[in-house]
């Protein structure tokens, strides 16, 4: 006997808010009701296809199946924030429907890359014979650019991901031109961000980023001492933003330096505030943390490895700023560098304090004593 259920994924939930369904949706019955809301409530919706698919996808494995097998099918939701909270929530519809169906092969159908993205939530619990997509065909007229443009532009999830890039790039083009004496700069400016954003697409730090914003909302609302140390740090980069700015447009004083010397001062201008501002952002998110009952001491971690950070950057920028200058000996390299490599001992000690603690919450023995 096997059995075997078809899955489909709503990840943004489009079925609780236009059609008010609820997930999990278990059973063919209950599958067919959902989708006949969801399209009637929104009849342009790619999600009703992919429950339709889901659905004959099951009828077939019925016909196919013998008398012993069981097939059934769910619909599982997630939630409108698409990231984590909805990831959640499917995790947990699953165990829901696997504890009363108990599945041993599951079959999975959607409607977009989108959908596919919790294909390792389901794997990790039931094995996934089969992934199959819909896509719905378009007639001609329709299949334009302006149309998808268009949809994608009514969407509130698209609307965000395809204005904001392009707002920002006229912005920053628009101020370019405008401004005689900065406008390079501005300009200038635009592949460095494009590159960074196309850097951060390819490591995959969309999800980090999306988590710290979080944190970060949640620490501004978290209380008034979090909140006035996220300020605190937000005002200390836009101060080493200033500080480094300054630096480039003061020919005055360094434009007989050379580029690399004007690029080393503004670096060292610059590192006080976002040290500044890193020790308060990690403060702020340990105090949130504390008041959650969640504190485990990363934010104490965290602070620990931006001052190594700034220690090697410190004393790198101070080389550069010294070259071709720079005589390497003993007395020198050790008044440069022997810093540095104390605030490497100074973490490892800290770190080491750190797991210890947490060894000690975690070990319900941690506290018995050995010996006489």
């Amino acid at each position: 006997m096997v059995r075997t259920l078809v899955i489909t994924v709503d990840r943004d939930n489009d079925l609780g808010v236009k059609a008010g369904v609820r997930g999990p949706v278990i059973g063919r019955k209950a599958t067919l009701t959902a989708a006949l809301r969801l399209g009637i409530a929104d009849p342009e919706e790619s999600d009703t296809n992919a429950i339709m698919g889901a659905l004959h996808h099951h009828d077939r494995l019925v016909e196919k199946s013998d008398t012993s097998d069981g097939v059934e099918v769910a619909i599982l939701t997630g939630d409108v924030r698409v990231g984590p909270r909805s990831d959640r929530a499917i995790a947990s519809q699953l165990d829901e429907v696997i504890r009363l169906f108990q599945p041993d092969t599951a079959v999975l159908v959607t409607d977009g890359a989108e959908d596919e993205a919790s294909i390792p939530i389901i794997s990790s619990r039931v094995r996934i014979d089969h992934i199959e997509k819909i896509i719905v065909r378009q007639s001609k007229g329709i299949e334009s650019t302006y149309y998808y443009i268009a949809k994608a532009i009514e969407d509130p999830r698209w609307r965000a991901r395809l204005l904001v890039p392009i707002a920002t790039f006229l912005l920053i083009l628009g101020l370019g031109l405008i401004m005689p004496k900065y406008g390079n700069i501005l300009i200038g400016s635009l592949p460095l961000i494009i590159g960074g954003w196309i850097l951060a697409k390819g490591l995959g730090w969309e999800q980090q980023l999306e988590r710290l914003f979080d944190d970060m909302r949640s620490s501004a609302s978290g209380g008034l001492f979090s909140s006035l140390l996220w300020a605190v740090s937000v005002v200390s980069v836009l101060f080493s933003i200033l500080a480094a700015f300054d630096i480039f447009t003061d020919n005055a004083a360094y434009g007989n330096k050379s580029n690399l010397w004007i690029w080393a001062r503004a670096i060292d201008e610059a590192l006080q505030w976002l040290v500044i501002a890193g020790v308060c952002f990690s403060l702020s998110l340990g105090v949130l943390r504390w008041k959650e009952g969640t504190f485990r001491g990363q934010s104490i971690l965290m602070i620990g490895l931006g001052l190594v950070a700034y220690a090697f950057i410190n004393a790198t920028v101070k080389l550069f700023q010294e070259w071709p200058d720079y005589q390497p000996s003993v007395s020198t390299v050790v008044d440069d560098w022997g810093l540095p490599f104390m605030s490497v001992v100074f973490y490892y000690l800290l770190r080491v304090v750190v797991d210890s603690l947490r060894n000690e919450e975690d070990d319900p023995n941690a506290n018995r004593h050995w010996g006489i």
